[in-house]
């Protein structure tokens, strides 16, 4: 659960069960946000993680795949179905766009504004975006 990608409809689901049941933040977790989702089990005898969790189901269902992804799934896609996943396909446009972002960072480590360390933590984002 955790390694694989985020599914927004689960997270909303997860999101409104801490409406209906006395535990609150089970979405917090699977997003990957333990801090978040232990204050929200800390404060559920109180009513602020029922509303907070309510606004955010309603937030989760509102943005589009693309902003979910963006968001918790580090711009990867993470599909349409509950329990499955689609690998993310990459349009011509956005291969070449990471492909020139890549010889401009290149050209910026050349230059020596971007340290190695820097460049290759950069390459490794830009390459998971493609596969």
């Amino acid at each position: 659960m955790f390694g694989q990608p985020k599914n927004r409809t689960l997270a909303a689901i997860l999101a409104l069960s801490g409406v209906l049941i006395p535990i609150s933040g089970l979405h917090k977790f699977y997003l990957g946000q333990p801090g978040w989702g232990l204050l929200y089990l800390l404060l559920s005898w109180t009513p602020i993680p029922k509303v907070a969790s309510a606004i955010e189901a309603v937030w989760y269902l509102a943005q589009d795949e693309e902003q979910f992804d963006r968001k918790f799934n580090m711009g990867n896609s993470s599909g349409n179905s509950l329990g499955g996943s689609r690998q993310a396909s990459v349009v011509p446009q956005t291969m070449e766009s990471i492909a020139e972002t890549l010889r401009q960072l290149d050209k910026l480590r050349l230059e020596g504004l971007v340290s190695e360390y820097e460049f290759e933590q950069k390459r490794r984002q830009l390459l998971d975006r493609i596969g």
